[in-house]
């Protein structure tokens, strides 16, 4: 039917393709419809994300940043289609049982990808397996059968009489082909694909705007959030250097760095959020939205950090946080003493352990339920995270967190410690320089040498900048309401024609100078001085 091989490839990849995109058409049709239900492609990435060894994670924040959990699903989607096009070619080669396993192998993936991962249930399994149902179905349909030739007789029977009509047909080489579906010619099976893809395409979108519903936009945007007892806080007037280049004392919402291994936002709705606190405490208690809400509330502009931040990398934020102080929670859960550690759990199965005593000396550490004066977005926690000041964010800054049990070190080990990151992790000194840019060429004279430094906790008490292993040259800082945020500072420095090599310290509130000594960001965060070249003209 489709001549040499080259044009068999091609209808097998052509196969193997629609039959593919037609069964994960209607596996996010039956997401949209089912609530709590898993598409193929981000159950099998979020697989991918757990097992991934930890160089190759470093690997993909560094090359792609924020953009990591994007180039997974399209490489996710990449290797399925792969896999459709070569069973497309088995089917097309007349080898159909081996086209059916290869189908069944993939919604095994898909479904062991389910079950292996937090809440399995027959709601997030069934888009799976219908969707691979579907693929195969469509691939038998529109696979061409090869044609099926009668068998040559001996010489002494070259001739058949057909016993019903008399009438006498040749049987030396009598080409035909097996009647009923799949017989379609060439032009046929083009019809027929076009229009599968054109209805699979359909059903997707159809999908994807059916699991809009399932969003909380109009639910956050509707939230008011509950008055803060003590007021609104009040930055002081120099937080904000005025440099140009210089990032805001606050970072906006939109610009706040995102780094967590959920695959697609949870979108978790206030009425059906609660958080479990049990384990190693006296009372054990389960909190809902409305509890929160009617519990004092605090403020506190806290700076937080992504243990995977390089030196002068840009995971690191500045907020302001509104919420229940965590201290409160333990005093009434009567935490005992022999914890040291809160095992906090996301709504996708995430599990962050953070040190009891960050949570219980007197630190601003927040059940958050708004940034900077709204409710969470929902990238950022929606509609309840941790914010914990003083601690990378893998040990302490737990989003859509449903489950707090209070254990030891020994006793368990939270999501990233098997993957090779200690399990603590304060955070450590830092300074970026912000202004100019890596290899930016500024005019001779004035040059503002301008960046954040950080020491959350400790506070920043002096920061410094070189030129060439020159003299030190003391910055100018500004005010902050704490020593749990960053601070802005700024040098002037008399720039001559040349090229020089930049670079910046801190030093923290107890008089600790951040330390010179490169390391790398696994496994519990960069060091070393932020080093920059710029060239003055």
């Amino acid at each position: 039917m489709f001549g040499g091989g080259w044009s068999r490839r091609l209808a097998g990849a052509g196969l193997g393709v629609i039959a593919t995109g037609s069964g994960l058409a209607v596996a996010e049709l039956l997401v949209g419809m089912i609530r709590g239900s898993s598409s193929p492609v981000i159950a099998v990435g979020q697989k991918v994300i757990d097992l991934v060894p930890l160089p190759l994670k470093n690997w993909a924040v560094e090359t792609f940043g924020t953009s990591d959990k994007v180039v997974l699903v399209v490489t996710t989607l990449f290797l399925v289609f792969l896999a459709g096009i070569a069973i497309g070619g088995l089917a097309v080669e007349g080898r159909q049982v081996a086209a059916i396993v290869g189908v069944g192998l993939i919604a095994v993936v898909g479904v062991s990808a389910v079950l292996t991962r937090p809440d399995p249930s027959v709601g997030k399994v069934v888009p799976i397996l219908v969707g691979g149902a579907v693929s195969l179905a469509v691939m038998m349909w529109l696979t061409p059968r090869r044609p099926v030739r009668t068998a040559q007789l001996a010489p002494s029977h070259a001739v058949a009489t057909l016993a019903d009509t008399g009438a006498e047909l040749p049987l030396e080489y009598t080409p035909m082909v097996i009647p009923g579906i799949g017989t379609a010619g060439r032009r046929q099976f083009l019809a027929r694909s076009v229009g599968v893809a054109a209805v699979a395409a359909i059903t997707g979108g159809t999908g994807r705007l059916l699991q809009r519903r399932f969003r909380i936009g109009s639910e956050r945007a509707a939230l008011a959030l509950p008055p803060v007892p003590a007021g609104p806080l009040a930055l002081p007037p120099n937080a904000d250097l005025e440099v140009p280049g210089l990032s805001p004392f606050v970072t906006p919402n939109a610009d706040f760095y995102r780094i967590d291994t959920a695959l697609t936002v949870p979108q978790v709705s206030t009425d059906d959020w609660r958080l479990r606190i049990h384990g190693m405490v006296d009372n054990e208690m389960e909190l809902t939205f409305d509890d929160l809400l009617g519990r004092d509330q605090i403020e506190a502009y806290v700076t937080l950090a992504c243990v995977s931040n390089p030196t002068g990398g840009p995971y690191v934020g500045n907020a302001l946080w509104q919420g229940v102080r965590i201290a409160d929670l333990l005093a009434e859960a009567g935490v005992d003493p022999a914890s040291t550690q809160l095992l906090s759990t996301s709504v996708d199965g995430w599990t962050c352990g953070t040190p009891v005593s960050s949570l219980n000396d007197g630190r601003n550490a927040i059940l958050a339920i708004a940034m900077n004066g709204e409710p969470l977005p929902a990238e950022h926690g929606y509609p309840v995270r941790m914010v914990v000041p003083g601690e990378f964010g893998y040990v302490s800054a737990t989003k859509w967190v449903t489950d707090w049990e209070f254990t030891t070190w020994e006793d368990s080990e939270a999501y990233w410690v098997p993957r090779g990151w200690s399990q603590q992790a304060p955070m450590k000194t830092m300074t970026r320089i912000e202004t100019p840019d890596f290899n930016e060429t500024v005019a001779a004279g004035t040059v503002s040498i301008a960046g954040s430094a950080w020491a959350v906790h400790r506070g920043v008490s002096v920061v410094e900048v070189r030129i060439d292993e020159g003299e030190w040259m003391r910055a100018e800082l500004g005010g902050v309401p704490s020593p749990d945020t960053w601070r802005k500072w700024v040098v002037e420095w008399k720039g001559e024609p040349g090229e020089y090599v930049v670079e910046a310290r801190t030093t923290d509130g107890t008089g600790a100078v951040e330390t010179d000594e490169l390391a790398d960001v696994a496994p519990n965060g960069a060091s070393g001085y932020d080093r920059i070249t710029i060239k003055v003209e």
